[in-house]
């Protein structure tokens, strides 16, 4: 061991301060490099020991971790796309709201009538807000009802496609005078007493008249869809597809107009209960539109 010894120091002590043993380097490298990687394997076991024998719960939690972030994002997403939604909802409402001339709130829907046979809906402003029946209720697109019912926080409102609704209205291509009623259906709306000799043609724009000074007048309530002409009855039937979007807008705005009054309804402590109209009656004639 001394012999060995004595002869490691003397090459070292020539590697070092000569150039004699230099030529050996580039044959001996290969031959330590296995050495070298021998040195290095307590190290090796001891960083793939922690990995390996890392605590499962640790494991679980960063998993469960990972996926409430991932579920976080999903959401996040989900929620871009309903308020990519609502900004357009928002932009047809000011596109409509630009042809009032009126005080205008905006509302959202947040219930509707469970009888199938009754239009009615309820928006989230009631005498807190200054809403009084008979006030007009309107979409980004046309006239969608009225209010009827009004409660401290909420108040209900009658469409314009209920059966027991009525409405004048006059055609924007010739000015004739008309009555619109609902027919039950979302989708369609009646134009009643058309004399076969008046001049109605499809794809007529029909607008609220003002007359009866319940709705404000130059409103878009629908288009002339179809004209049947039956030389047996004395009426043609005239349907007509509404111009709102009467089963899916969410967000409504209600219409302060000049006709309709804001202290119609009580503000004194004796009488809190909101007015409310008197049921409307079956019959157009007294249709609350009317």
């Amino acid at each position: 061991m001394l012999i060995l010894a004595l002869a490691a120091l003397t090459l070292i002590a020539l590697d070092s301060f000569t150039s004699w043993l230099r030529p050996t380097h580039g044959w001996l490298e290969p031959l330590a490099q296995p050495f070298q990687w021998a040195s290095t394997l307590p190290m090796r076991w001891r960083e793939w020991n922690d990995e390996s024998l890392e605590s499962r719960a640790v494991i679980i939690a960063n998993n469960d971790k990972l996926e409430a972030e991932i579920l976080v994002y999903k959401a996040q997403l989900q929620r871009m796309a309903e308020l990519s939604a609502q900004n357009q909802q928002l932009k047809s409402l000011l596109n409509g709201a630009e042809l009032v001339n009126n005080r205008v709130l905006v509302a959202e829907l947040v219930g509707i009538s469970p009888d199938p046979f009754h239009h009615v809906i309820t928006i989230n402003r009631g005498v807190s807000d200054n809403i009084s029946a008979g006030l007009a209720v309107i979409d980004g697109e046309g006239l969608m009802g009225q209010v009827v019912e009004v409660f401290d926080n909420h108040s209900r409102v009658l469409l314009i496609t209920d059966s027991r609704h009525a409405l004048p209205v006059y055609n924007l291509r010739n000015n004739a005078r008309g009555i619109i009623e609902g027919s039950g259906d979302f989708q369609r709306l009646r134009l009643r007493h058309v004399s076969p000799t008046q001049d109605i043609q499809v794809g007529d724009t029909l607008l609220s008249s003002g007359l009866g000074q319940r709705f404000p007048s130059g409103y878009p309530v629908g288009t002339v869809s179809a004209i049947d002409k039956d030389p047996g009855q004395a009426f043609v039937e005239v349907s007509v597809t509404p111009a709102a979007k009467v089963d899916r807008s969410q967000r409504l705005l209600v219409i302060f107009s000049a006709v309709a009054a804001l202290d119609h309804y009580p503000q004194s402590e004796q009488s809190p209960a909101p007015q409310s109209p008197a049921p409307p009656s079956s019959t157009p004639s007294d249709a609350p539109g009317q």
